[in-house]
């Protein structure tokens, strides 16, 4: 078997760019692609947009001849591997959206030769790349197994964990034949230590929807016993931190304002889709995913719930919200609960503005865009100061020693000087530690 050296990606974010920066490194020649022009001329200036890739990183591999350019001017015929890591959102019926995914299948049709490989790594249901993916690439004639080379390769990235894309973290791979599967497995084991034939992409698809599911489903758990717990007057941080000193048969999940990021909002609803196409309702997995879904809701409520306690309505109230990227320390905002918290305010007549360190400008569920203001100016003129996303770069002392009634979705109060009722905390109301 030849061996593999020339390379093309198809998007370049999150995944896609660590992914064509490793195998650069790795002495491969590499031809990263993607359909955002702003994206390009970003990268072709050696300026990273993602957390986990430092700019210094990026001008190295393009030093070492990474190509970047847009759909147009992509040379995908002469590569002899082509990956493909595009976005697989949902859409407002909570539908996958399979739409970046055969977009790319059809720029690759168009230049398909034989003897190519070709491997999907964005997060899917069961039967997409054998499926619609497959479908869309054997228009050019080729048929895959006999003509070129079919693969289902899940990423594993965890933003702003640059030691999620390290070689140490082991891949999946399955494709349509045995041969393939080793092809690109060998490929793979350039850039990581560890790599797992299974048996096809089916098996694949799901394992990697299995993994993120896992943490919704978890995810959800906690966040129904923090609703429990502010009826019942206990404090599910308490309880949780208990629970975790087990040091066998338990995990440790907590609650927050909800999920986001491109793989823990939406995987749900990529299985719970596919499994009504075998007559089976996932009622339990779609439950997971409706319960997260509908925390910023609740987060509005405890906001309003503080407010009263200070004898003012939310409509007309000043509310800031600290931190709108969908985790901490990253300015990834994709699928943040935030915009449904902001939207959510907004549209029960909240003055709202926002700080992010990391996030200059944001938009919320409803479309309406805003600036991020500084932290100085949100704590003066906010009647209630909301605790979304807990940034080291914020001064979180300062936030407790100056804000007069914050509302703390995450637990950032925790070892900090409060006065009583000045936080109401998600899942212990106003209860206060001993």
């Amino acid at each position: 078997m030849t061996e593999d050296r020339r390379l093309a990606v198809i998007g370049l974010g999150y995944v896609g760019l660590p992914l064509a920066i490793s195998f650069v490194e790795a002495g491969l020649e590499v031809e990263g692609v993607d359909a955002h022009s702003g994206r390009v001329a970003e990268l072709s200036a050696g300026r990273s947009p993602i957390d986990d890739i430092p700019d210094s990183r990026l001008t190295g591999a393009i030093a070492a001849g990474m190509r970047v350019v847009g759909t147009d001017a992509a040379h995908l015929a002469d590569a002899d591997v082509i990956f493909v890591c595009v976005p697989t959102p949902i859409d407002q019926a909570k539908d996958p959206d399979l739409g970046p995914v055969l977009s790319a299948a059809e720029l690759i049709r168009r230049h398909l030769r034989k003897g190519q490989l070709v491997i999907l790594q964005s997060t899917t249901f069961p039967g997409t790349t054998t499926g619609p993916f497959r479908k869309v690439l054997e228009q050019s004639g080729f048929i895959a197994g006999r003509d070129f080379d079919l693969a289902f390769a899940p990423e594993r990235v965890n933003p702003g964990d640059p030691a999620s894309a390290a070689k140490d973290v082991p891949r999946l791979v399955g494709a349509t034949t045995p041969e393939a599967t080793i092809r690109a497995a060998t490929l793979l084991r350039r850039i990581n230590n560890s790599v797992i034939e299974l048996s096809s992409p089916d098996a694949a698809e799901l394992a990697k929807l299995l993994e993120n599911i896992f943490r919704n489903v978890n995810i959800a758990l906690v966040n129904q016993l923090a609703l429990l717990c502010e009826r019942m007057g206990l404090d599910v941080w308490e309880v949780i931190g208990a629970a975790a000193t087990k040091p066998f048969g338990f995990m440790r999940f907590t609650p927050g304002p909800g999920v986001g990021g491109h793989c823990i909002p939406v995987d749900p609803y990529y299985l719970a889709w596919r499994a009504r196409e075998f007559d089976f309702v996932d009622r339990f997995v779609e439950l997971a995913g409706d319960i997260n879904y509908a925390m910023p809701r609740h987060v509005v409520d405890l906001v309003a719930e503080g407010l009263n306690d200070r004898g003012k309505a939310l409509k007309g109230a000043r509310v800031g919200v600290l931190g709108v990227a969908f985790k901490p320390d990253v300015r990834d905002a994709r699928n943040a609960p935030a915009a449904a918290i902001l939207a959510g305010l907004a549209a029960r007549g909240a003055d709202v503005s926002y700080h992010d360190p990391h996030v200059p400008r944001f938009r919320d569920t409803d479309g309406a865009a805003r600036d991020s203001i500084e932290i100085e100016g949100l704590l003066r003129r906010s009647d209630a100061v909301v605790v979304v996303t807990p940034h080291k770069a914020i001064d979180w002392e300062h936030v407790y020693a100056t804000a007069g009634l914050v509302i703390d979705t995450v637990d950032s109060s925790h070892g900090r000087t409060t006065t009583e009722r000045q936080v109401l905390r998600l899942g212990a109301g106003w209860t206060v530690r001993a």
